[in-house]
């Protein structure tokens, strides 16, 4: 644990001095976390009717998830819940803009072969690497969430509302499926970054990760694709498994005797 602690602390400590870097880190959440906000507020100032119309409209399955709602918290509850794909796309978005410099940036700079030099081994590498980048996301996203949560409590006239933002639902998607998808990121920017020569090509390489995430929002803004419990739990055990594919990957890919003889 010394040495995956000791690869943390250095690769923050290089990371966040690059203001590019931080200024996704800051910037992203924060507005993820004001838009559903506003948008509540807009809704609490419009018309009950309205909302009750939207509701009486939903399918029959999102008419459970409104069980204890009224009407027109049932329809702020849907507006909020097309946002959950955006507190997603936190924990996979910040790791990939950390991990996508991780190997290639070190390359370049030739501090990446001192340290495999040394006796640690890949997955210890690799661990601290990855762990550098979920760690922050991680901890913005549950944050930003927290933000949001306490946010929702001071705006929503219908306080059953943010009730149904803490449904596990959300909790789960939150907590359990964030932290997986920020696993994959920085498993599918390591693989990357470990083949490329260039930290630029690595970083839009490695954007390209949240392509799917983005089609699920726009599935869902379009009613293609609606968040139950049921959706949540398999995609859990979905993302799990694809984790550990792609870790699997990630070590077997990185070559560190190709680094340390080929890499000029």
């Amino acid at each position: 644990m010394d040495k995956i602690r000791e690869i943390i602390k250095k690769e923050w400590s290089e990371v966040f001095k690059n203001r590019l870097v931080l200024g996704s880190v800051i910037l992203m959440p924060l507005v993820f976390t004001i838009m559903p906000l506003v948008i509540l507020r807009g809704m609490q100032s419009g018309a009950d009717v309205e909302m009750a119309d939207m509701a009486s409209g939903l399918p029959d399955n999102f008419s459970l998830m409104c069980e204890g709602l009224s009407s027109a918290a049932c329809g702020q509850f849907f507006v909020l819940l097309q946002f959950l794909s955006l507190f997603l796309l936190m924990p996979m978005m910040i790791p990939v803009t950390i991990a996508s410099y991780s190997i290639v940036g070190e390359k370049n700079t030739r501090t990446l072969e001192p340290v495999l030099a040394t006796p640690i081994t890949t997955l210890e590498l690799l661990l601290g690497k990855a762990l550098a980048g979920v760690i922050p996301a991680l901890t913005i996203t549950w944050f930003s969430y927290g933000v949001f949560v306490m946010g929702t409590s001071m705006i929503a006239t219908d306080k059953a509302l943010v009730g149904a933002i803490l449904s596990p639902i959300w909790l789960i998607a939150i907590f359990v499926i964030s932290a997986l998808l920020s696993v994959a990121g920085v498993s599918l920017s390591i693989m990357i970054s470990s083949r490329v020569n260039d930290p630029r090509a690595a970083e839009q390489l490695s954007s390209l990760v949240v392509i799917p995430l983005l089609a699920v929002f726009m599935g869902q803004s379009f009613g293609f694709i609606q968040f139950d419990l049921t959706l949540v739990v398999w995609a859990a055990f979905g993302m799990l498994l694809l984790d550990v594919v792609l870790m699997y990957f990630a070590i077997q890919l990185f070559q560190r005797e190709t680094i340390l003889t080929r890499w000029k």
